[in-house]
């Protein structure tokens, strides 16, 4: 009891220092994910597969939980807000363990679209790429601020406003996610590509594809 009295009262003292190093860990999660040295097991395809179908089932879980969370607010019910909120938190720590087992062990996909609808693709994954890693350290500090604050006392902290910033860009990485994820297993299809390298490597095969098309202009 009093190790996390002492954690919540350094994470109350120091919530950006806080916030940066979880970010930092994070990040460092993910990029490992994608490098030949990441400590995860191999994985069969079948695993692959299920665990693209569980994370599109997190993430709507996690999406639906934020925009009941902004609904709650807006109508002043903080403890249900706060519900809310830590829930979708909760599902997103989910996501991210189920995620880095599957491209930490398992095989990379490619879409079976092209022309306009290859590169809207390419585009919205992209941005829920970009997305997704600007909205770590707002979403991390604004639950760092939340679970060492009381409600009372959040009037006097930058949550209400980095909260905002971190409903708008996690919704949106979310939902793009989302829809990625039904053009690529749903509707176009896929094609097996190996383990990427790198994270920027989870979409460099579209983006060398598009520099080609690009080129013969």
């Amino acid at each position: 009891m009093a190790v996390a009295d002492s954690l919540q009262s350094r994470a109350r003292a120091n919530p950006r220092r806080v916030t940066a190093v979880f970010s930092a860990i994070g990040y460092l999660l993910v990029v490992g994910a994608f490098t030949p040295y990441a400590p995860f097991p191999s994985i069969s395809d079948d695993a692959v597969i299920l665990l693209g179908d569980a994370i599109a089932v997190v993430n709507s879980l996690a999406l639906v939980s934020i925009l009941i969370g902004v609904r709650y607010i807006k109508r002043g019910e903080v403890e249900k807000h706060r519900t809310a909120m830590l829930t979708a938190f909760a599902l997103i720590l989910v996501f991210l363990t189920m995620y880095l087992l599957k491209v930490g062990g398992g095989f990379e996909k490619s879409i079976l679209a092209s022309g306009v609808v290859y590169y809207a693709y390419l585009a919205m994954l992209a941005v829920h790429i970009l997305l997704s890693a600007l909205a770590v350290p707002v979403v991390l500090h604004a639950v760092v601020l939340g679970l060492t604050h009381s409600p009372s006392e959040l009037r006097d902290t930058s949550h209400a406003r980095v909260g905002r910033i971190a409903v708008a860009a996690w919704s949106l990485s979310l939902f793009l996610g989302i829809v990625t994820y039904l053009l690529l297993n749903h509707v176009y299809m896929w094609e097996k590509r190996g383990h990427a390298a790198f994270l920027l490597l989870a979409v460099g095969p579209s983006v060398r594809a598009f520099v080609a098309g690009r080129d013969d202009e």
